[in-house]
């Protein structure tokens, strides 16, 4: 099926060129084309579109992508120029109705909820989208978020960063969201904080999806499947975790190795893309739920 994305957008260009079916607004929307809501938070905005974007290209139905950013924060690390052209604020899209709505991650996980400057906003998107949106993927931070908001679950920090390839355990292969997932399976995970099972297991709302040994919690669900959580970056790209690495070598930070990662734990070996096909079938599974 085709994929419809603002007209310009440079994941345009770069996913003709892996021979999906991906076109502008301007060749004109078909009728019962499915809309889905991106509320991108990464500070690396042309990146996770284009992650994201991919992940669709299995839809059962046609596809119109649009793209929301905050207004209570402006990004730093992408040229405002780019957010006028191809973002809109939740006031453009409130009195929409959505198939779907995407909520990223965002690299704040070191500050308390109320801390994050656009915590409020953040907060009306998702009072807002039970009512005016199908269905709910939320993913790494943007999951701690909504599981804090819907169900007062709390994140806790890590005593280092949760990062590298994992694998993780199917603990619902009858759920739809899980179908054709492998029962072992492995993905990707940065970030400095979780959610602990326990406390997704006691809730009456929650099914928990997938768990790993190693990394934890990685996949939820609401009960009705409504909401999904998933900790981890399923979506990323074979450089993702080692552009991440090199960035925060560069910062100075005190930062590992991504585990599971490089061929024999060297960087000097590019990294295999062991997770790609899973991963299109988690989104796609929620896509066209």
């Amino acid at each position: 099926m085709s994929i419809y994305v603002p007209d310009g957008l440079p994941a345009l260009e770069k996913l003709k060129k892996e021979d999906l079916d991906i076109r502008p607004y301007s060749d004109g929307l078909p009728e019962n084309i499915q809309k889905i809501l991106i509320l991108n938070l990464m500070p690396t905005k042309q990146v996770t579109e284009t992650q994201l974007i991919r992940m669709f290209a299995d839809a059962k139905k046609d596809t119109a992508v649009y793209l929301m950013n905050t207004v209570s924060y402006t990004s730093r690390n992408t040229d405002s120029e780019y957010l006028d052209r191809f973002y809109k604020g939740f006031s453009e899209y409130k009195d929409m109705y959505f198939d779907g709505l995407v909520v990223t991650g965002a690299p704040v996980e070191h500050l308390d909820f109320s801390q994050v400057l656009y915590w409020h906003e953040l907060c009306e998107i998702f009072d807002w989208a039970k009512t005016n949106v199908r269905k709910i993927y939320t993913s790494c931070w943007g999951a701690q978020a909504a599981l804090m908001h819907y169900y007062g679950i709390q994140k806790h920090p890590l005593p280092e960063k949760m990062f590298g390839i994992f694998e993780h355990d199917v603990l619902c292969p009858d759920n739809p969201l899980c179908e054709n997932v492998p029962n072992k399976f492995l993905s990707p995970q940065s970030r400095h904080a979780e959610v602990y099972r326990e406390d997704i297991e006691s809730c009456d709302g929650l099914v928990l999806l997938a768990h790993s040994d190693e990394a934890g919690v990685m996949w939820v669900a609401s009960t009705d499947n409504k909401i999904v959580f998933v900790t981890g970056h399923p979506e990323y790209d074979a450089e993702t975790l080692s552009l991440e690495y090199f960035r925060d070598l560069e910062k100075g930070d005190d930062i590992k190795c991504p585990k599971n990662y490089f061929p024999h734990d060297d960087p000097a070996f590019p990294p295999p893309l062991t997770w790609r096909d899973t991963a299109k079938i988690i989104y796609t599974n929620w896509i066209n739920l």
